[in-house]
């Protein structure tokens, strides 16, 4: 009688302890936190007599030719959405203007690595009244595989006032 009352006790108390599963990195909705805004900085530690693209003025580049957006005003929200097989990365931006078009996230090179993933949020603006917050919100997402997360420990999303960051 003893024992199978000890062993009803301790199994409980085993149990009890589990409770923290939804806090612990086991759980799938913990992989990526809230995402955290921050300003951007202004790049002044660069040295500005050096150019920073390799062009001349009878030729450009592929890379502008190919897209040319510019970065969206404020990063809003930043969302990192779990699926099978993956993640989707989904940034919403309110722009100065109203009316971009072609909003994507570009990923940044220079700044990605040692698990950290870095984007731009870009869009192709023209003149146009600036209208109301609403009017102009805009969203970009990006899919990306397990394999391409693996490392990944911080993404950041960058505006041209703030940086959104989400990290594991």
């Amino acid at each position: 009688m003893f024992r199978p009352i000890s062993v009803l006790v301790l199994s409980a108390l085993v149990l009890t302890s589990c409770g923290t599963v939804r806090e612990s990195r086991i759980n799938p909705f913990n992989w990526f936190g809230n995402s955290v805004s921050r300003p951007v900085s202004d790049g002044t530690a660069a040295n500005p007599l050096i150019p920073r693209r390799n062009n001349s003025i009878f030729r450009r580049s592929e890379e502008d030719a190919a897209y040319a957006g510019s970065l969206i005003g404020e990063v809003s929200e930043l969302l990192v959405e779990r699926r099978p097989g993956g993640a989707v990365i989904r940034a919403t931006g309110v722009s100065d203007m109203q009316g971009p078009f072609e909003v994507r996230l570009i990923p940044v090179a220079a700044e990605t690595g040692n698990g950290v993933l870095t984007y731009e949020l870009r869009g192709v603006q023209v003149a146009a009244a600036r209208g109301t917050d609403w009017s102009r919100t805009l969203t970009a997402a990006v899919w990306l595989t397990d394999a391409q997360l693996a490392e990944v420990g911080v993404i950041h999303v960058k505006g041209a006032r703030n940086v959104r960051s989400v990290r594991r």
